[in-house]
C-alpha cells in the first residue's frame, strides 16, 4: 500500500510551508499552520482510512525526523516530563501525534510563539495547563488564550485536584482581572476545593477579608519590630484581615472536603503558609506526637517562641494553636489514605483524628 502520488505530493509542500500540522480523522483532511492561513489538504485514501492516516503519519515522520517510526515511544516519559529541547521542539509540530505536541507545551524551552502553534495544533484543556506552567506563556499572548479557555472549561471539570491546579495557574499575576477572579472565587460556594486554588496562589490576597482580630494592634505593636522571629511574624499575619481570611477558608474546607486528594491539597496549602516558622523539627506523621510537642516547646519556652511571651504574655493557647499548623502536612493523613480509598462522609470521618485538633487551633486563632 502506498500514498497515491497526488496526496504525496500535496503532503510535501504543505510540509515545505506549514509551521505545525494536525489531522482531520473524521474528514480525511491534513491542515498546516501557515503564515495567516490555514492550508489543507484532502486525502484520497488508497485502502481503508485507518491504514491510509497510518502510511500519512509516516510520510510526515519521515520527511521530519527521517523514520518512519513516528514519535519515539522512548522519549515519551522525558517529555512528559518537560524534558524536551529547543532544537527538537519545530519538528515535533509536524508530526500530527498528540504525545508530540503536548511534549512541545511541557518543555521547560516554550516560547510565546511555539505554545501559539501547538495550541493550533491540540487546543485541548491539557495543553492549556502545560502552557500556563510556562512563564514565558503567562507573560505572552498566549497567555490570556489559555487562561480564557480554562475558565470556560472550568465547570465541566470533574476532577477536584485538577480544578484546584487550574485555579492555581489562572491566578498567576495578569491572567484574570478582578471581576474574572471574583467570579471563580464565588464558584466555591457550591464546591468548596475551588477555594484550595486560592489558598495555595494568593494566600495574602483572598477576596472579601473579614475584619482584623480584636487582638491584632496590640499584636503588631507588641511584635511588629520582630522582623526576624519567623513565629511572631506569623502570629501577626495570622491576626490580621488578610490572616483571618487564610484561616476562615481553611476551616471552611477542613469541614467538608471532597475526597482524599482535596485533603492533601489543602495540607499542602497550609504547609507552605506556614513554611518559615517550621525550623528544622518533624514532618510529624502522627497528630499526638505533634499536639505534645507543640504543647512542650510552648510549656519550656522554647527558643522560637520565648520572645513572642515576653513581649506579649499570657499568648501560650495562640502559640500552641500556632505550632500545631506550622507542622500539619501531608503526612499526617499518609498513613490513613494508604489504607482507605473512601470519600465523602466516610472520609471525613477517618480522618477527624487529624482534622479535629486542626480546627481547633484554626478556632482559637480566629476567637473574638
Amino acid at each position: 500500500m502506498r500514498i497515491s502520488s497526488e496526496d504525496s505530493l500535496k503532503l510535501n509542500v504543505l510540509l515545505a510551508n506549514a509551521q505545525a500540522i494536525r489531522i482531520d480523522e473524521r474528514r480525511l483532511w491534513v491542515h498546516g499552520m501557515t503564515d495567516g492561513d490555514d492550508a489543507r489538504v484532502e486525502l484520497h485514501p488508497t485502502c481503508p482510512p485507518e491504514q491510509y492516516l497510518r502510511l500519512v503519519r509516516e510520510l510526515l515522520s519521515t520527511r521530519v525526523l527521517g523514520s518512519p517510526r513516528g514519535y519515539p515511544v522512548y522519549l515519551r516519559r522525558w517529555t512528559r516530563l518537560g524534558e524536551m529541547h529547543n532544537r527538537r521542539l519545530d519538528s515535533l509540530l509536524m508530526l500530527a501525534e498528540d504525545e508530540a505536541v503536548i511534549a512541545v507545551a511541557r518543555s521547560r524551552d516554550l516560547t510565546d510563539d511555539l505554545a501559539a502553534r501547538a495550541w493550533w495544533s491540540l487546543p485541548t484543556a491539557e495543553v492549556a495547563r502545560y502552557l500556563l506552567q510556562s512563564r514565558s506563556v503567562v507573560d505572552g499572548s498566549m497567555g490570556a488564550v489559555a487562561a480564557q479557555y480554562l475558565l470556560d472549561y472550568l465547570p465541566f471539570e470533574p476532577q477536584p485536584a485538577a480544578v484546584i491546579e487550574i485555579v492555581r495557574l489562572l491566578l498567576q499575576p495578569g491572567l484574570l482581572d478582578g471581576e474574572k477572579r471574583r467570579t471563580l472565587w464565588q464558584r466555591g460556594k457550591a464546591k468548596n476545593y475551588y477555594y484550595v486554588g486560592f489558598l495555595q496562589a494568593a494566600p495574602d490576597v483572598l477576596p472579601d477579608p473579614p475584619p482584623a482580630h480584636p487582638d491584632y494592634v496590640l499584636a503588631e505593636d507588641a511584635l511588629g519590630a520582630c522582623v526576624d522571629d519567623p513565629v511572631a511574624t506569623l502570629l501577626v499575619r495570622l491576626l490580621s484581615a488578610p490572616g483571618q481570611r487564610f484561616l476562615a477558608t481553611c476551616e471552611r474546607v477542613l469541614r467538608k472536603p471532597a475526597d482524599q486528594d482535596v485533603v492533601v491539597e489543602l495540607l499542602y496549602a497550609v504547609s507552605g503558609y506556614f513554611r518559615e516558622a517550621r525550623g528544622t523539627e518533624g514532618p510529624f506523621s502522627d497528630v499526638d506526637t505533634l499536639q505534645r510537642s507543640a504543647a512542650a516547646a510552648v510549656r519550656d519556652r522554647a527558643p522560637a517562641i520565648r520572645q513572642v511571651l515576653e513581649r506579649l504574655p499570657n499568648r501560650e493557647r495562640e502559640l500552641r494553636a500556632v505550632l500545631l499548623l506550622t507542622h500539619c502536612g501531608e503526612p499526617l493523613i499518609r498513613s490513613i489514605f494508604a489504607r482507605t480509598d473512601a470519600v465523602g462522609s466516610l472520609m471525613r470521618r477517618k480522618i477527624a483524628p487529624v482534622v479535629n485538633p486542626m480546627l481547633e487551633a484554626i478556632a482559637t486563632l480566629r476567637r473574638a
